[in-house]
């Protein structure tokens, strides 16, 4: 799919380099698959992030979330929080489907571990969600097993983004949402590392919408005048996935992650009481082996006198991740027949 991104449009967020790809899968072994449907009653999916080609419940990654607003019905974050490491895929999708697709993430981790002849007594599956229920009936509960395997089996570094898989039916600003990513890179001692950000946007108002600092919501208002029905206050939700291989531990990586929030706010974002602001992040370069037995374990971490350059390039990823989200994704009519534009349509 050839798809414009915010950057096709002279756009230049923030002051750090992106990576070669600017998405997610910038992070070495990250890929990224979707499974989508869009028909006249549904407008729903489920997007999967891989950590890497190793099975991640037996290499699993040093992990943190951060709810910057919990009107969200996440999965997998207590553990991940007590714990500080990830062990299933990262899989999003529609508020209603969220037990759906970690009931499959369970078979998934099982059907890989018997594989490996390792036998699974608990997993912890970490599943993100957004309310798709204005675009289509997400009463019918359309993800499920099936539906998460094919997302699996399509991942990949070069994947789609606006209205595919978890993005389907998000509404970003009034005008169409979806999933978009971004990536950072970061120079230490000479050598590159990368921080890749990823959102299915489905917040805000099209009052304060900005791009680069240029309130240019009020302008599409006046274009799209009442065919786009305005949102009384801010809700809808955003979930935040961030993938870095910067060697932190589960505590700075908590702190990096809060900075994504910075993103949304730029972009006009006030993380309103009806909007379910989630950050969920890890990184590859500390691994934790499953029945590793030596008593003492060795993780790097980056000195905290640093950590700054982690902080801005999670914010600016961040912030233009959602407008990725939003340029990438094509114009749909919910079931209300309520058409909402692409931002790409006013660029």
């Amino acid at each position: 799919m050839n798809q414009k991104r915010i950057g096709d449009y002279g756009v230049r967020i923030g002051s750090l380099p992106a990576g070669p790809r600017n998405k997610l899968s910038d992070v070495p072994g990250v890929t990224v698959g979707h499974w989508t449907l869009h028909d006249d009653t549904h407008h729903t999916g489920v997007t999967v992030i891989l950590p890497g080609e190793e099975n991640i419940y037996l290499n699993k990654c040093v992990a943190a979330s951060y709810v910057v607003n919990g009107y969200g019905k996440t999965a997998g974050l207590v553990q991940i929080d007590e714990l500080g490491v990830l062990e299933s895929p990262i899989a999003l999708t529609g508020t209603l489907n969220v037990g759906l697709v970690h009931d499959a993430l369970v078979q998934y981790t099982l059907d890989e571990c018997a594989k490996a002849g390792v036998s699974v007594r608990s997993v912890n599956p970490v599943v993100g969600e957004c309310n798709d229920g204005t675009l289509g009936d997400n009463s019918l509960r359309a993800v499920g097993c099936a539906q998460v395997m094919q997302a699996i089996a399509a991942a990949t570094v070069d994947f789609d983004e606006g209205a595919v898989g978890a993005g389907a039916g998000m509404i970003c600003h009034e005008l169409k949402g979806g999933i978009g990513s971004a990536s950072r890179r970061i120079r230490l001692e000479g050598k590159d590392y990368m921080v890749g950000v990823l959102v299915q946007a489905n917040h805000g108002q099209l009052a304060d919408l900005r791009i680069n600092g240029e309130n240019v919501g009020p302008a599409i208002r006046k274009k799209v005048k009442d065919s786009v029905p305005p949102r009384a206050e801010e809700k809808g939700s955003c979930m935040i996935i961030l993938a870095t291989d910067l060697p932190l531990s589960d505590r700075q990586l908590r702190r990096v992650i809060k900075r994504c929030a910075a993103g949304l706010v730029r972009n006009g974002s006030y993380l309103g009481h009806g909007s379910g602001d989630v950050c969920i992040g890890f990184t590859t370069a500390n691994r934790l082996r499953e029945g590793d037995k030596q008593p003492l374990l060795q993780l790097t971490q980056l000195n905290e006198g640093l950590i700054n350059r982690a902080f801005r390039a999670a914010a600016e990823a961040a912030e233009e991740a959602v407008l990725n989200a939003m340029v990438s994704a094509d114009g749909v009519t919910g079931k209300d027949g309520v058409y909402r534009p692409s931002l790409r349509e006013f660029l």
